[in-house]
């Protein structure tokens, strides 16, 4: 497949030199400091930073998931059904907390996600490009990576390709330990469970979802191990016991 935003560690921008816009300026986010959240609640999410690669502190990856669907799929047809229903492909114990009806640059869209044995992780994705053949979505301080996801379908041969393509880092030493311990296992699973159901959405024949993950950078970045002040995962287990005890402590209502 021809490369995509994101596809070799950093979305396509504007040389330097250039003094112009490039053409497709419309199809990016505007910059921004930190997440505002316009739905309420926002939990790891509003007033965080967008964290890239560059900000993460474990391995870098760099993972693919692609499927091949009958050409008379369009690749614009393709993505619009992925942005419109988004969260519907997901594996049924994460959710995809969004009232967006199609994913657009600046948009913010709030995860609530299964990381196993019980435990939940609240945090959210930001919208940085999005175009008719691919989007990418970019990640928040405290997220289990920092990095950007890629979505992108394109007319291979006699084939439509539809890839997601992850370039990340774990957030903090927290999240590069859990890595080790099998997230690597579970981030596949994830990915190969919402393209087999993206695939079965557009009605195509059973598709098999190819991967592949390549480790683009060994070291781990130990100047960024602060990054686990903002571990959205500790801090929603947090949310979640001070809650609870102040459920706890109010008083019983009287009899009426």
């Amino acid at each position: 497949m021809s490369e995509n935003p994101a596809t070799e560690g950093r979305p396509p921008a504007v040389q330097a030199g250039q003094a112009s816009l490039p053409r497709n300026a419309a199809n990016w986010a505007t910059k921004v400091d930190r997440l505002t959240v316009d739905s309420g609640g926002g939990l790891n999410v509003a007033g965080r930073r967008l964290t890239g690669p560059v900000q993460g502190f474990g391995k870098m990856w760099r993972k693919t998931y692609w499927i091949e669907l009958s050409p008379e799929i369009s690749p614009q047809a393709v993505i619009a059904t992925w942005k419109g229903h988004f969260g519907e492909f997901w594996p049924k114990a994460s959710r995809f907390e969004s009232s967006l009806t199609s994913l657009s640059p600046g948009d913010v869209a709030l995860l609530d996600v299964s990381v196993g044995g019980g435990v939940r992780l609240s945090t959210g994705v930001f919208v940085l490009y999005a175009d008719e053949e691919s989007f990418t979505l970019m990640t928040p301080q405290g997220h289990m990576f920092a990095g950007w996801i890629t979505f992108s379908a394109e007319r291979s041969g006699t084939a439509t390709v539809v890839q997601a393509q992850v370039l990340m880092r774990a957030n903090d030493p927290l999240y590069e330990l859990a890595m080790a311990c099998g997230g690597h296992r579970k981030e596949d699973q994830f990915w190969i469970q919402t393209m087999t159901a993206l695939a079965q959405f557009l009605c195509a024949a059973p598709a098999v979802v190819h991967t592949r993950t390549v480790c683009v950078d060994r070291r781990r970045q130990w100047g960024n191990a602060g990054q686990v002040w903002h571990n959205s995962m500790v801090r929603t287990m947090m949310h979640s016991i001070t809650s609870a005890l102040a459920r706890k402590r109010q008083p019983a209502p009287g009899p009426r």
